[in-house]
C-alpha cells in the first residue's frame, strides 16, 4: 500500500502487543483515552477488540451491549473482533453465544470478525485501516460521523471526552452537576466531591478544560 496508515489505539490495549505489531507494519500509531471502541480506523469505522473469554464474561455480567451499543451511536460501520480460543469452551449455551452475535450484527449493524491472535488481529486491524484510508479516503477522527445520538447520548459523549472518565463516570458527573456546563465550569474541589473523582483525576480534566490551545504541536514541551 502507498501512503500512511493512521491508527488510533486506546491506552487500555497498551499491553495487548497489537499496537507495536501495527507499527512495525508501517502504521503511524496514536495512544488516546478512547470513549468509545479499542481502535479507531476512520471518521466511520471503530473497532472494539475482545478475548473470547471476555467476550463470554460481557454477556454473563450483562455489560456487552453497553458497550457494543455506545460504539455503533458513534461510528456508522462499528466492528467486533473476537480474538483467539475458548469461545464454546464453558458451560454456556451455544444458542445464547449465537444469539448475541445475531443480535450484534442484525440489530446494531456491527461487522464481526474473529482472530486466532494478536498477530491475526493487528493484520485485519492495517488492512480494514488500508481500505478506509487509502481507498474509501476517510479520515481518521476519534469522534465518529453517525449523527443518531439523542440528546442525553450527545451530553454523555461530551463529558466521556474528559481525561479517565468512563461512561459510569460520566453519568455520576451529570447526575450531580445537572448540565454539561455545570460540569465544565466546576471547580477542583467541586468535582472530587463525586463518587470516583479524586484530586488527581480533577486536577487532570480542569488542566484539559483550562489549557490554552496551542496549534503545533505541544508534545515535547509537556515531557
Amino acid at each position: 500500500m502507498q501512503g500512511k496508515i493512521s491508527i488510533i489505539v486506546d491506552h487500555r490495549e497498551r499491553y495487548s502487543g497489537i499496537a507495536y505489531l501495527l507499527a512495525k507494519m508501517g502504521a503511524e500509531v496514536e495512544e488516546q483515552q478512547l470513549a468509545v471502541g479499542d481502535y479507531i480506523l476512520s471518521e466511520r469505522m471503530a473497532v472494539e477488540r475482545k478475548r473470547a473469554t471476555d467476550f463470554l464474561d460481557s454477556i454473563v455480567k450483562k455489560r456487552l451491549f453497553d458497550q457494543i451499543g455506545r460504539l455503533a451511536a458513534a461510528y456508522s460501520k462499528p466492528v467486533l473482533i473476537i480474538e483467539g480460543e475458548g469461545l464454546f469452551s464453558r458451560n454456556m449455551n451455544v444458542r445464547a453465544i449465537y444469539g448475541a452475535m445475531a443480535s450484534i450484527i442484525a440489530d446494531y449493524g456491527y461487522s464481526v470478525v474473529t482472530t486466532r491472535d494478536v498477530e491475526e488481529t493487528a493484520s485485519i486491524l492495517y488492512a480494514m485501516a488500508g481500505r478506509e484510508q487509502l481507498k474509501m479516503k476517510k479520515e481518521v477522527a476519534l469522534r465518529g460521523s453517525k449523527p443518531f445520538l439523542s440528546m442525553k447520548e450527545r451530553q454523555q459523549y461530551v463529558i466521556e471526552g474528559l481525561p479517565f472518565i468512563s461512561a459510569v463516570s460520566a453519568k455520576k458527573l451529570l447526575d450531580y452537576f445537572g448540565s454539561v456546563k455545570r460540569v465544565i465550569n466546576a471547580t477542583e474541589k467541586e468535582l472530587c466531591e463525586v463518587d470516583g473523582i479524586g484530586k488527581k483525576k480533577a486536577k487532570l480534566i480542569k488542566e484539559v478544560i483550562e489549557r490554552k490551545w496551542e496549534e503545533q504541536d505541544s508534545k515535547s514541551k509537556d515531557v
